[in-house]
Order: structure tokens, then C-alpha cells, then sequence
């Protein structure tokens, strides 16, 4: 949660964010890079973790059929949010141009399909999962207009970029393969059900076996991603260029490269114990809360280094270019050093946490149950 704001908060005030994608090793610095290469881990593991915690509803009591009902309302409710709040969060704006389908969207569209998911045998669903996963770069090379009329359809499955043009609307989370990252979780749910050595044991052998396949791949460099790494003119430039993965959508060699090592994370703290008050639980127990607040919050942030440096200007409330607006609706020097970015995720992680420990602690004196925590 922490590290997703400093992703936003990036976008919003960072300088070389404004000008080239921090993957372009042309142009970015090792600092950059690294900055937007660990947010990478966000979205895999709340896919993972939220299909996980789906499983442990059902655990806790309720039915497939209850739970097929819980995933498809907490589906589209995510979608609606992803086109009024989250959207006013990012624009301060409900109505106008672009509608971008950002992780609310693919998040929801993955419930929804967990709700039928979760019917399949244990067996015949993992076996799904590993399918959408692995597969899928087998049809990088297929694009929209090969499908005729239905190729807004494979644009939603598996290609970025502008899905119609009036209104400018565009998927930004292809959906494939997220809704099997979703599932993949929820088989991952039986793990915490077993006893706690036996839990760590599979979640490091599961972790070392992940990152091992993505080192294979990644080094054999034949498949698992349409961006083969090359030799740079440094080691450590080429090293950036072996983990400079493919995001959207999510290659088979980005999905090992943050899985497995979430997953040997998940074993090494298996056994931490941490009061209620920890920040660290306080955020994860109120997920959707903090996310809903977190952008808006970075936006202001970002609005008021604006005033104090431009005062009063016609791309004061504007959407910075990193969302859309034209680069030169700005002058050429907007935007902070990196460091600035850090403080003001600092910043808006310390406002937020007395806000979301209020809630976390409403929620627990109301006895929502742990799993219902982690599924939404």
C-alpha cells in the first residue's frame, strides 16, 4: 500500500515522470528506475492476495454460491468506483475525457470472474490458472483489427492502449492474465489453512521455484516477454535491462519476477507478529479506504508545489502529462527531483494512517472477520 503511493504520488510530481517512462534506459537513472520497478509488485500481489482472502471467506463459513454472489457485488462495485471516485481522485474531474480502465477495472472484472471461477474443481482450476498465466504471450503478436468487429474485445483481454475514440476511452489493465493471477490466489488460499511450518515450507518452495523460472526464462530470453533484455554498455544498466519486464499486459516473466519473491516475503513473515497500531497492518486492514483517499491527497499535494512555484496558472488544476494533458500546456521545467516524491509520499502516508486506524479500529469493534479484510 505504502509503495503504490509512492508510484501515484511519482506521477504527479516527479519531474522525469513528465518527460520519458522511467523504463526508457536511454534516457532514466538507476534511482528512477528502481523507483518504478519496486511499485511493480503491487498489483500482482493485490490480485494474488485478494483472491486469497475469497478463499478464506469460504473457509470461514460461507457457501460457494454466497461467496459467487459476494464476488460479483464487490466486482462491480470496484468498477463503479473505478469511473467516479478513483476517477475524481486522479482528475478532479467525473465527466470529461479520457475514461481509462486502470486496476479498480481489471480488479473488478477478475472478481466477477472468480465468482464462476470458484465452481471448478480445485484441481481443474489451478490448471486454468497456469494456462492464462503462462500462455498468454503465445498471442502477443495477435492485434485487435485481426478480430474485425470484435476487436475491442481482444483490446479488454490483452492490448493496451485507445479502445474507442469517442469518447477517448482507454484500457490500461488488459485483463488477461489478471483474472488467472485472481484464481491462482484463491488456490493459494488452501496453503493458510495448513499448519504454520508446513504453510512456510510451501510458500518458500513455491517463492524459490518462481523467482529460479524467472531467472531461466528471463537469461534463456526466447519467451515469456515481447521486451527481450539486451546487453547495455554497463553491468548494471544490463541488469536493469534483464528486469525491465513487460506490465501491460502482465508477461509471464513480470508475473515470476514479483510473485516469487512476494511469495518468499509471505514465508519470512509468516511468524512477525505486530501490534494493531502498526501502520503496516492498519493500511491492510482498510485497503479500498486507503486507496480511495491516497490519490486524491497526492493530487492536492501536487497542486499546491504548483501554486507555490507558479502561483495562480491556467495548469494549476490541470492533470499532470503523465495523465494525459499535452506537455506543453506546461512549462518546461515542471516538476520536482525524486526526493521530493519520497517526501511527499511520507507525507501523505502520515495523514492517512490516523484516518485509517480510526476505520481499522470501527471495523474490528464491529467484528468484521480478518478474511473479509483481506478480500476487499
Amino acid at each position: 500500500m505504502v509503495i503504490m503511493a509512492l508510484d501515484h504520488t511519482r506521477d504527479y510530481v516527479h519531474a522525469a515522470a513528465m518527460a520519458f517512462q522511467p523504463e526508457d534506459l536511454s534516457r532514466t537513472t538507476a534511482a528512477i528506475f528502481m523507483t518504478r520497478w519496486i511499485t511493480h509488485f503491487c498489483a500482482p500481489v493485490f490480485m494474488l492476495l485478494a483472491g486469497a482472502g475469497a478463499y478464506l471467506r469460504l473457509r470461514s463459513g460461507a457457501s460457494r454460491a454466497d461467496l459467487s454472489r459476494f464476488l460479483l457485488m464487490r466486482g462491480l462495485w470496484l468498477i463503479v468506483l473505478e469511473f467516479t471516485v478513483v476517477r475524481a481522485g486522479f482528475f478532479f474531474d467525473v465527466i470529461g475525457p479520457p475514461f481509462i480502465l486502470l486496476v479498480f477495472w481489471a480488479l473488478g472484472i477478475s472478481m466477477i470472474a472468480l465468482a464462476a471461477l470458484i465452481h471448478l474443481p480445485y484441481r481443474v482450476l489451478l490448471a486454468v490458472c497456469v494456462a492464462l498465466i503462462a500462455s498468454h504471450n503465445l498471442f502477443d503478436g495477435l492485434q485487435p483489427a485481426r478480430f474485425g468487429a470484435l476487436g475491442w474485445v481482444w483490446q479488454i483481454l490483452h492490448v493496451q492502449g485507445p479502445l474507442i475514440a469517442q469518447p477517448p476511452t482507454i484500457v490500461a489493465y488488459p485483463l488477461v492474465p489478471w483474472i488467472g493471477v485472481m484464481a491462482a490466489g484463491f488456490c493459494l488460499g488452501h496453503v493458510y489453512t495448513l499448519d504454520e511450518g508446513r504453510r512456510r515450507h510451501l510458500l518458500r518452495r513455491l517463492g524459490l521455484a518462481l523467482t529460479a523460472s524467472f531467472l531461466v526464462l528471463r537469461a534463456v530470453n526466447l519467451y515469456g516477454d515481447p521486451r527481450p533484455w539486451r546487453p547495455q554498455d554497463s553491468a548494471l544498466f544490463t541488469t536493469l535491462s534483464f528486469l525491465n519486464t513487460t506490465k501491460y499486459p502482465p508477461s509471464l516473466s513480470f508475473l515470476l519476477m514479483t510473485l516469487g519473491p512476494a511469495l518468499l516475503l509471505l514465508a519470512a513473515i509468516d511468524r512477525l507478529r505486530v501490534g494493531d497500531r502498526h501502520p503496516l497492518l492498519v493500511f491492510g486492514r482498510v485497503p479500498l479506504l486507503y486507496f480511495l483517499l491516497h490519490i486524491p491527497l497526492v493530487h492536492a499535494f501536487a497542486i499546491g508545489l504548483t501554486w507555490l512555484r507558479y502561483g495562480n496558472t491556467p495548469f494549476l488544476w490541470l492533470p499532470p502529462p503523465t495523465l494525459g494533458t499535452p506537455r506543453d500546456a506546461f512549462p518546461a521545467d515542471y516538476g520536482w527531483d525524486l526526493g521530493v516524491a519520497y517526501a511527499v509520499t511520507l507525507t501523505a502516508v502520515v495523514v492517512l494512517y490516523p484516518i485509517c486506524a480510526w476505520l481499522a479500529r470501527l471495523k474490528a469493534g464491529r467484528g468484521y472477520s480478518s478474511a473479509r479484510s483481506s478480500s476487499g
